[in-house]
């Protein structure tokens, strides 16, 4: 049993270590930038009058990273090498996530809004595993740089964690489907292009079957952004939106008829790991920037180091890290070898801990730095309030449990390999 990373790993590590700091830490640093990660001026990346969407300077600083990233060779990373990629693994996002997490926020990753020089691009992912080939060779290669994307309407108001009771239906009419219902959280539809809406098209509420994934132009009409739901963590760029006999071909159907929540099932598996490995990084951030704070911080003319209180509570966290960082590599690796669906019950083991851990880290963190942790002189308020949103999001912790539980007692089966 061998737990050493791969080297050709490690070495990537430092590669993007190199060009975060040849271009874009300068970036970061140029004219006023500083500003969007000043977090006393944090507001700079929300435009107030616009319903409180990121500020136009603000997604353009993010495009032109994501430009040098894609430059570079890094952005496509997990792709295949026909898409610009370089066939990365699971395994190998994981690290690099947590990796780009701990350097702490900044331009090379700032997980407000899933950003980081090393794509998480889950839209191409999908559009290479279920889209038709005239979807692909309309989509792969703005979906490739980013340039653009599509949302996803799944959650919807009354029904949030259960997918299977959605009251969105789509039904038939010649070679057409006509689309009514209401979506909630659909992340940066003001900015998409599509939308990939989810809909009843057979079969009852609380089927797992007879849900169609349908790529909707964000500009059909019929389809309306309602409003932007303001959070926890501004600026906001997640709508309510609905459909009002929205037509679109057979042709907008995203995999199969009435298998919409197996692309689903794949998006979570696949962004969940790498979520839990961001919240990972993330805890280590606050955790060394908590040691590294008590070791110089002398009140009563001793370090905060000598206290127990100080340290027992760290000493915990970090073991918590050490045992979780274990079972993220264990379960990524076991995703490349298997298929995504392979390991369910692992995935939802090491996202609800890592999420939670997370915050309690930067809550931690907090405390240890006193006054000056609670203040936007230190980020950690920011990781708290942007982290706490992923103990509830694709999943909330609940649903995460749940799952565990459906395996461990035997209310659900252990997918087989390379899919369901």
């Amino acid at each position: 049993m061998d737990f050493d990373l791969p080297a050709d790993l490690v070495a990537y590590l430092g590669e993007l270590d190199e060009f975060i700091e040849a271009e874009i830490v300068p970036l970061e640093r140029e004219g006023d930038n500083i500003r969007f990660f000043d977090h006393r001026r944090e507001d700079a990346r929300t435009d107030w009058d616009r319903g409180g969407l990121p500020n136009a300077e603000w997604e353009a600083l993010l495009a032109e990273a994501r430009r040098r990233a894609d430059a570079a060779g890094h952005l496509r990373y997990p792709f295949p090498k026909e898409y610009g990629g370089r066939d990365g693994t699971n395994l190998g996002m994981a690290v690099i996530r947590e990796h780009l997490a701990h350097r702490g926020l900044g331009l090379h990753c700032d997980l407000q809004n899933e950003h980081a020089i090393v794509g998480n691009n889950i839209g191409l992912l999908l559009m290479l595993e279920y889209g038709s080939p005239a979807q692909q060779s309309e989509w792969v290669d703005d979906l490739a740089t980013m340039r653009r994307f599509f949302a996803f309407g799944i959650t919807e108001p009354d029904h949030g964690s259960d997918a299977t009771h959605m009251e969105t239906v789509a039904v038939r009419d010649g070679d057409d489907w006509i689309i009514n219902g209401t979506k909630t959280w659909n992340t940066g539809i003001h900015a998409a292009a599509a939308d990939l809406i989810l809909a009843r098209t057979s079969g009852k509420a609380g089927d797992a079957t007879g849900i169609t994934a349908f790529l909707v132009p964000v500009d059909a009409p019929g389809f309306t952004v309602d409003e932007y739901l303001w959070t926890f963590n501004m600026p906001t760029d997640h709508a309510r939106i609905s459909l009002h006999d929205v037509r679109v071909p057979s042709s907008a159907i995203f995999g199969q008829e009435g298998r919409g929540l197996a692309v689903v099932q794949h998006f979570f598996n696949e962004n969940r790991i790498r979520q839990a490995a961001s919240s990972l990084g993330a805890a280590q951030y606050c955790i060394d920037e908590s040691v590294a704070y008590a070791k110089q911080r002398k009140p009563f003319g001793k370090p905060l180091a000598a206290n127990q209180a100080i340290q027992f509570p760290l000493v915990e966290l970090q073991t918590q890290c050490e045992m979780l960082r274990l079972l993220i590599h264990k379960t990524a690796w076991s995703m490349d070898r298997n298929g995504p669906f392979s390991a369910s019950e692992q995935v939802s083991m090491c996202n609800y801990w890592a999420n939670r851990l997370c915050c309690e880290a930067a809550d931690r963190a907090m405390q240890v730095h006193g006054g000056l942790g609670y203040s936007r002189h230190k980020p950690f308020e920011h990781i708290y309030r942007h982290h706490r949103r992923y103990r509830i999001t694709e999943g909330a912790e609940e649903i995460q449990l749940r799952r565990v539980a459906g395996y461990l007692f035997g209310f659900m089966k252990q997918a087989s390999p390379k899919g369901v």
